[in-house]
């Protein structure tokens, strides 16, 4: 059960990256330091959008529109923050 427990934590770490990555990503094209007509940006820009349409969809449904401020990478990461300290308090249970 202690392999599951480390299992667990290096998916939300992997998850953590991969939402830093794409917020960086996102701020570099908006403000025009990143062109998506260059086609190796543009893939990891439409394959990073898929991975987390996913767990933004869900997010942007529920909030109010903010007016062009998108507040789902937020919630998400704060979630998995919430998720890492849940599990790193009952590693207990796991071990």
């Amino acid at each position: 059960m202690g392999s599951l427990f480390y299992i667990l934590m290096m998916l939300i770490n992997v998850v953590w990256w991969v939402l830093i990555v794409h917020i960086i990503m996102s701020w570099l094209i908006s403000f025009q330091v990143l062109n998506l007509r260059q086609p190796l940006v543009a893939q990891i820009w439409y394959g990073l959008n898929r991975l987390l349409e996913p767990l933004y969809g869900p997010i942007r449904r529920r909030l109010p529109p903010m007016g062009g401020l998108d507040l789902a990478p937020l919630i998400v990461l704060l979630g998995l923050a919430a998720l890492r300290i849940i599990l790193v308090r009952n590693a207990g249970y796991f071990l």
